[in-house]
């Protein structure tokens, strides 16, 4: 694995990593300004997050508004066929940042690395914006968008915050409340420019005692402890949970929302995300 330092974070850089990440992915990856285009991309997150008969999470008027000022609004296309797509809008100016709402690759394409290749080209062009960080939210239950963010793109968790979209009720998220987690991607921090070229850094090696654990039942298992260092695991498949058995998912929201939630609301902070689905989280000294 090559060490992050080799690579030093400009424009240029960025266009590689991100032309690299759409070869690997197959796919040609480009800017939207065209109203069809923003209507696949409607017509495209709507197969993704809602029931039959619902309406898109976003709409063509809302995308051409966002591109028309300049905001990111990008596309995945396989052939001519688009199967996925990003958007996000810019945050104070002296912030220097984008907050990316929404990002979804079809179900045909998953498990190809579509996902990572559009968040690789937003860092391209927010670094050609002059932009310093790129902030998002992902549902810290799903084990495989944690894994996503904050391994594969060294993104860095920045807060917890409970119900933050109020009751959505769609095909993913179900009925329950809509607890999120905040990450910020620092686009020049050596970390994320060796994610981008595919060489992630190696998690934070920290033994912790474990606070929250998958029961027997599959549900939720909380454990006292006084460490500084604790692990709090995920169910394997929320999704499937939320589907079957949406009295014990909620209560996995519960205690996530107890424990993460609670630790980085109390100054702590998330040092990794492993492969058996569990963060680790420095609590900082307990008062």
């Amino acid at each position: 694995m090559t060490d992050a330092a080799a690579y030093s974070a400009s424009p240029e850089e960025a266009a590689d990593a991100a032309s690299a990440a759409a070869s690997r992915a197959g796919v040609e990856i480009r800017l939207l300004t065209d109203v069809t285009d923003f209507a696949r991309v409607a017509d495209l997150f709507q197969n993704i997050w809602t029931k039959q008969g619902e309406t898109s999470p976003v709409n063509v008027e809302t995308l051409r508004a966002l591109s028309k000022a300049g905001s990111y609004v990008g596309g995945a296309f396989e052939h001519d066929e688009l199967v996925g797509a990003c958007f996000g809008f810019f945050a104070a100016p002296d912030q220097r940042a984008l907050h990316s709402h929404i990002a979804g690759v079809s179900a045909r394409m998953r498990g190809r690395s579509v996902g990572f290749a559009l968040k690789v080209h937003q860092r391209a062009w927010a670094l050609g914006e002059g932009l310093d960080e790129i902030s998002w939210t992902f549902d810290p239950l799903i084990s495989r968008n944690a894994h996503f963010n904050l391994v594969k793109l060294a993104a860095s968790p920045t807060s917890y915050h409970r119900n933050f979209y109020g009751h959505m009720a769609d095909a993913l998220n179900g009925t329950d409340d809509t607890d999120r987690m905040l990450v910020t991607w620092y686009v020049r921090d050596p970390r994320v420019v060796a994610a981008c070229h595919g060489e992630p850094a190696p998690a934070d090696d920290h033994d912790g005692a474990t606070l929250l654990s998958v029961g027997e039942d599959l549900g939720p298992m909380r454990h006292r402890t006084e460490a500084r260092f604790v692990r709090v695991a995920l169910p394997r498949d929320i999704e499937a949970l939320r589907l079957t058995e949406p009295a014990r998912a909620s209560a996995w929201r519960l205690a996530l929302r107890e424990t993460l939630g609670s630790a980085l609301e109390g100054g702590g902070r998330v040092l990794s995300f492993d492969r058996s689905g569990a963060y680790t989280i420095d609590r900082g000294e307990q008062g």
